[in-house]
């Protein structure tokens, strides 16, 4: 199947389960944000890391999306450049969650070969999931997100792999990994595991592992689009309980984020979302940011704000300009870069002019 052809394809599977069509933007202006993702483990001193966000700040980028690394020093560091900081954190891949992995072993997703992710990680070895199914599961990541929450220099929690394993990787990722999926194949489709089944099987009265078509049945594609975000509302609570905002890095919009890593993001209760528009991994022009804006504003009800998240190795500084403006045009509240490190001198100047 052609790239066009699945496109398509995953167009028409989403307007059959009624997402919301792509609709003209109308409304006020707003300030128009710039963040960027930062990997905060890099071995720096709080002065060298103040030097990098008052950089950003000059250029009009308003906040920071941070993983690893000291939370008071990288948050002093961002809040003394004007700077608001989120704590960028991995959910539901468990990589280097060595406690889970050693005490939980059943928490991890099952593909419908029978494979554990702890066991045999699809695609590459860090790709360990947890299921957000179970209960135990989802009382540990509230607890998670909670106590980063909690601490008073962070603004916001930022969440990451809030999804499951990609049942289909984009398609600009097929040749690296030596694939074809114009199809779900059962390797890499979860999950399937003991309580997946015994509570789709209690709602629907069949058990997925029977079904004979199962990437074709509505019903089980709905269970886990539903309990990903029953997932997602608990983490919510838990950070909104205190007093701090949630945000989440999604797929590019939610036609295809429902198809290829079931995330139904347009219906979670997030403050905001930021979709990681990586045209590349498409095989899309940097234009198709555009559409894929107007996609995402369009679906959410709620009007959160939706910031584009733009992908540096493949943006040159005047295409990266380009594509923030096209997310401007098109409804967006903002951008997002990945990452940092890539923000060249020339990048950041023609983002300062869209900011402008």
């Amino acid at each position: 199947m052609r790239r066009r052809e699945f496109v398509g394809t995953v167009a028409q599977a989403a307007a059959a389960v009624g997402v919301v069509p792509i609709k003209s933007m109308a409304g006020p202006s707003r300030t128009f944000a710039g963040w960027t993702w930062v990997h905060g483990g890099r071995e720096r001193e709080p002065a060298e890391w103040r030097e990098r966000f008052a950089r950003l700040r000059e250029s009009g980028i308003t906040g920071v999306l941070v993983s690893g690394g000291d939370t008071a020093i990288l948050a002093d560091a961002a809040h003394a450049s004007g700077l608001t900081f989120h704590r960028w954190l991995w959910i539901l891949n468990r990589n280097g969650d060595a406690w889970a992995q050693e005490h939980h072993p059943e928490w991890f997703t099952i593909s419908r070969n029978g494979d554990s992710t702890l066991e045999k990680p699809p695609y590459v070895g860090y790709y360990k999931w947890v299921c957000p199914t179970r209960p135990p599961v989802r009382a540990y990541l509230q607890d998670l997100v909670g106590r980063v929450a909690e601490h008073p220099g962070v603004d916001g929690v930022h969440l990451d792999y809030i999804r499951f394993s990609d049942v289909i990787l984009p398609i600009g990722l097929w040749e690296k990994y030596d694939l074809v999926q114009d199809r779900e194949h059962a390797e890499f489709d979860f999950c399937y595991c003991d309580v997946c089944r015994a509570t789709f099987q209690a709602q629907s009265g069949v058990d997925p592992m029977t079904l004979d078509d199962a990437p074709a049945h509505l019903a089980w594609r709905t269970f886990r689009w539903n309990t990903l975000t029953e997932c997602v509302q608990g983490l919510a609570r838990a950070v909104h309980a205190r007093g701090k905002t949630i945000t989440a890095a999604v797929f590019p919009t939610p036609s295809i984020a429902r198809q290829l890593v079931r995330q139904a993001w347009d219906r979670w209760p997030l403050d905001a979302f930021f979709p990681m528009q990586y045209h590349s991994f498409y095989e899309e022009p940097v234009s198709w940011i555009a559409e894929a804006t107007r996609a995402g504003v369009s679906a959410l009800a709620s009007g959160a704000p939706l910031h584009a998240g733009l992908y540096l190795p493949s943006l040159t500084p005047d295409e990266l300009g380009a594509a923030a403006q096209l997310a401007r045009d098109a409804g967006a509240a903002g951008v997002a870069c990945f990452e940092m490190e890539g923000l060249t001198d020339a990048h950041l100047a023609r983002l300062a002019e869209v900011f402008a």
